[in-house]
């Protein structure tokens, strides 16, 4: 397997440190579109880079990242960008003939009149309308293979097929007890993608009413995490597992809900009121005349780099599914989870806690493809997988899974 990795910064400093120390690839092109950021994700490497090639690429550029697929003979793309460049990439690793791995997936839009009651244009959807594309070229797309969605995915067909006779919900619950020394606000992972994700409607998927939409951050609720984490308050985010679950596992009701806490509601909220969550570029004054720029793209700016701050942050992170259904005859409840400590990230990886987490699951799912593993054509999730190779992938990567009867 020779692979395309576009995108050197946390995540995919991340993935290159994982899959270094994994035999299962020839080749891995370290892409970006800051090329010193490239050459330092493969520097750090040391003894262990032989495998490993930087270079310089636009991710918007389809047909520069098809280009370089082909120059490098890689067959697989592993999309490791923010959500804005899903498409691009998605639609240049077509273009090369090869197989498309991504973390998120294509954006959504509100619908222009009842955005909080019906859904527009879903998470996802400009994907899976090409999916005939795919499955006619015999090729394959994995979508939403990263912590969440991916494991928590997997989660959800692994409980489908070996603990529950029948599901009634299937929640995906994510929590964290991390703090940054010297930061009152840092959020641990890309806060472009969080502010996506936290204030479009979120989505809820009932069997007899399909996909629909809330409030954002609405139905609150407190769910205690394991390993010491413990009670932390989650509501109501937009997420992929939502559009996701529902085409391959039978259940009544799905739900995607974040442990954000008060205050990151409340900051998240502000930006809103103010209008910085917006991508759509405002005109301000410049040095050289008026200027362009996105409000959102200032904020990141503003905000540290998550990847930088694992040793100011303590903690752990835990994401997980929590099933509720029937098993022989009975009632019962569940929650799958996989906890990370960043003390250890930082010890065993040098990468902070939740994006190391998000990193080692498209590693477990690139190696299970070129072992022949998992199979298939077309766009796919995660659940359309068998979970158990997957899981038990994941364990011998040093980083086990758990299960906790509610």
């Amino acid at each position: 397997m020779r692979v395309l990795l576009v995108g050197a910064g946390g995540v995919g400093t991340a993935i290159t440190r994982i899959a270094a120390r994994r035999p299962f690839f020839e080749a891995m092109v370290v892409a970006d579109h800051d090329a010193t950021r490239a050459e330092t994700a493969v520097a750090t490497l040391g003894d262990e880079g032989s495998r490993f090639l930087a270079e310089r690429v636009d991710a918007g550029d389809e047909a520069a990242v098809a280009a370089l697929l082909a120059r490098h003979r890689c067959d697989v793309l592993l999309n490791a960008t923010d959500p804005r460049f899903v498409m691009p990439l998605f639609r240049a690793a077509r273009t090369a003939e090869a197989t498309y791995v991504d973390m998120a997936m294509s954006l959504s839009r509100p619908h222009a009149e009842r955005p909080y009651e019906e859904c527009g244009v879903k998470l996802g959807d400009e994907q899976f309308t090409r999916a005939p594309e795919w499955e006619i070229a015999g090729a394959l797309a994995l979508v939403g293979m990263g912590v969440e969605p991916g494991l928590s995915d997997v989660f959800a067909r692994y409980a489908a097929d070996e603990l529950f006779d029948e599901i009634e919900e299937i929640g995906v619950r994510d929590g964290a007890n991390l703090t940054v020394d010297g930061y009152d606000f840092a959020p641990s992972f890309s806060i472009w993608t969080t502010i996506e994700e936290c204030l479009n409607p979120p989505v809820v998927y009932e069997a007899d009413r399909g996909w629909f939409t809330t409030e954002p951050f609405s139905e609150p609720e407190v769910f205690d995490f394991p390993e010491g984490i413990g009670p932390v308050e989650c509501v109501n985010v937009e997420h992929e597992e939502v559009l996701l679950v529902p085409r391959w596992v039978d259940a009544r009701r799905v739900t995607f809900k974040y442990g954000l806490g008060e205050e990151f509601i409340r900051t998240l909220r502000t930006l809103h009121l103010l209008g910085l969550d917006r991508t759509a570029p405002v005109t301000v004054p410049g040095v050289a005349g008026p200027v362009a720029v996105s409000p959102r793209d200032v904020v990141a700016a503003c905000l540290p780099d998550p990847a930088t701050l694992g040793e100011r942050m303590h903690g752990k992170t835990c994401a997980g599914t929590w099933v509720r259904g029937v098993k022989d005859g009975a009632p019962r409840e569940v929650y799958l989870y996989h906890v990370v400590d960043n003390q250890w990230s930082m010890a065993e990886y040098g990468c902070q806690a939740v994006v190391w987490q998000t990193a080692v699951n498209p590693v477990v799912a690139l190696e299970l493809l070129a072992t022949g593993t998992w199979t298939g054509t077309g766009v796919l999730g995660p659940e359309a997988f068998p979970a158990r190779p997957f899981l038990d992938l994941l364990t011998a990567y040093g980083s086990p899974w758990g299960i906790r009867e509610q």
